[in-house]
Order: C-alpha cells, then structure tokens, then sequence
C-alpha cells in the first residue's frame, strides 16, 4: 500500500515536470525571475519552444515534446517495474 501511494507521488510529480515543459502550462506559481531565483525555470512554462527557438526545429516543438514525453515515460515504467521486481524478490 505504501508503495503504491509513493509511486503515486512519484508519477504526479513526474506528470507535472511534464506539463510544465509544455506549451499548455498555463499557472504562474512563482516570480519572474524564476523558481528559487533561477531564470531558467520561468513561471510561464513553454521551456521545449524556448530550447528550439531560433533553431530549424521550432515549428516541431509540440512533436518534440510529446515524443519526450512517451520516452521519459516509458523510462519510468522500466524503472518501476525492474523495482517492483527487484522488490519482490527481496520479499520472499
């Protein structure tokens, strides 16, 4: 149970980081001059188009950022399951 509700956690966090490199951030949390004062981390998101602009890849930066996110995802799920596993061999 403990588990389950860590990796809960775990995965909000991970869909958030997410959703705040996305184009559909929309919150401004924190000030202008960045989270705990680092300018990078701006309150309106967006941070996949700010790393293409002025690159040949800016009008892809929907796609690049969807195609991060099934990769980031799908490292996660390989991660968690090899836990899982490695969990319930220790268990028994």
């Amino acid at each position: 149970m403990i588990r389950r509700a860590l990796m809960l956690v775990v995965v909000g966090a991970l869909a958030a980081a997410l959703f705040y490199t996305s184009q559909f951030w929309y919150l401004s949390l924190w000030p202008r001059d960045g989270l705990l004062g680092i300018k990078a981390l701006r309150p309106q998101g967006d941070l996949v188009s700010l790393w293409v602009r002025g690159t040949q890849a800016t009008p892809f930066a929907l796609l690049i950022w969807a195609l991060g996110c099934f990769v980031v995802l799908s490292l996660a799920q390989k991660i968690y399951d090899r836990l899982c596993l490695m969990l319930d061999r220790t268990e028994t």
